[in-house]
């Protein structure tokens, strides 16, 4: 038992020394770089492709459904597109990676969501992404730059600081450059 929580104890330590203060983001070496490719034939049998979201925010979620955190971020990332999605301004992409796609419907089915859910090639989107365990997000810019990876479960309220506090330093260096 003592070893257990000094495993999970390390765990947060590292987590919280990683951590870049943006909303609980991560450091990572995308960040600020254009984001790496997220495209595929989604679950519903459609094409998606990252490129064609330029100027809107998009949140890539890194997802399984027998992950308990992921299950736990869901109505978060529900409400956020339900917020976002409609007017064009955000919205979500899922990848699904060992998983199958019964149990992807199914639990959409139950749990509500309606965003492009790319399962083919996931492993592939999920190293270059850097993601290693699931649930992490990244959340990009309408540029298509990463403005910032989180891990773990995020809320709608962590989405909305990371993308008021991006625009809040976009708008202090257009202020700057004047």
């Amino acid at each position: 038992v003592a070893a257990g929580v000094g495993v999970v104890a390390l765990a947060l330590i590292v987590l919280l020394a990683t951590a870049d203060g943006d909303g609980g983001g991560v450091e990572s070496d995308l960040i600020g770089e254009v984001a790496p490719l997220v495209a595929g034939e989604t679950l519903a049998g459609d094409t998606y492709d990252l490129d064609d979201q330029r100027g809107r925010w998009v949140l890539v979620n890194f997802f399984q459904t027998t992950c308990i955190p992921c299950v736990q971020e869901h109505p978060q990332l529900v409400s956020f597109q339900d917020a976002y999605g409609p007017s064009g301004f955000a919205t979500v992409v899922s990848v699904a990676f060992d998983d199958t796609e019964d149990n992807i419907r199914s639990f959409f089915a139950d749990n509500g969501g309606d965003w492009p859910i790319i399962t083919e090639g996931a492993g592939d989107i999920a190293v270059a992404y850097g993601v290693p365990l699931v649930p992490e997000s990244v959340v990009i810019a309408p540029t298509g730059e990463v403005v910032t990876k989180l891990i773990s479960g995020v809320t709608r309220a962590d989405l909305e600081a990371v993308i008021a506090g991006w625009q809040a330093e976009q708008a202090a260096g257009r202020d700057g450059a004047a």
